[in-house]
């Protein structure tokens, strides 16, 4: 199958955009879970929404791009979502990413 560069653009950018959205509807999916069965959370999705906006020259701030994957301000969503992480959730975390 042959895409064009706009074409596979616009199809990753809605493959994107479908994953922020089903995040934001898993609220009880907490970030050190994903870290720990997928290496990459939200948090790693706001960077790299970051880290793309700073190499094409679009000031974006860190609150701001945080805000762009959560739907809300970060600590508005911690304040309702995250929990407390477990011993077993930080002794799984420490063994899959002892740089952490």
């Amino acid at each position: 199958m042959v895409i064009d560069d706009r074409t596979k653009t616009e199809l990753e950018a809605a493959a994107f955009r479908r994953l922020v959205e089903h995040l934001r509807e898993r609220t009880d999916v907490q970030n050190i879970d994903l870290m720990n069965l997928a290496g990459f959370c939200r948090n790693c999705l706001s960077n790299w929404l970051k880290d793309a906006a700073d190499a094409s020259g679009t000031k974006l701030t860190k609150d701001e791009s945080r805000e762009a994957i959560y739907g809300m301000p970060y600590e508005t969503w911690k304040s309702k979502y995250q929990h407390e992480a477990s011993p077993a959730q930080l002794e799984a975390m420490k063994k899959a990413h002892p740089e952490h």
